[in-house]
């Protein structure tokens, strides 16, 4: 992620069941999305729309795979594999890790901190 995203966007893409089944089938190993409409019973249509939408905001990363025949196909990734959320009084703060290293902190005004 490249810190533009708002924390309460990052809530909103989180809150998305369907988005959370994705990335929990792309955490334990990269598919494609029909690997993924098979894996989280979804349909393909739901699949594309929810990776567009993580992919835009920087939560999965995909690769093009290219086979014998020359099909080629998508592989998608998911990027982190921690994610903080901390309550202050100036509202909420969210954090995404991978391998201990932070990917996007983001301020609750969306802000990146200095």
């Amino acid at each position: 992620m490249d810190g533009c995203v708002s924390s309460d966007e990052l809530l909103d893409i989180l809150g998305d069941a369907e988005g959370r089944a994705l990335l929990v089938a792309l955490r334990r190993e990269s598919q494609s999305a029909k690997e993924l409409a098979e894996t989280t019973n979804l349909s393909l249509p739901t699949v594309y729309r929810r990776l567009d939408r993580l992919s835009t905001y920087g939560l999965i990363d995909s690769t093009t795979e290219v086979e014998a025949d020359g099909t080629h196909y998508r592989r998608y990734e998911c990027l982190f594999d921690e994610t903080v959320i901390t309550l202050t009084s100036e509202g909420f703060f969210a954090e995404l890790s991978s391998d201990e290293e932070v990917l996007s902190p983001v301020e609750p005004d969306g802000t990146s901190p200095d």
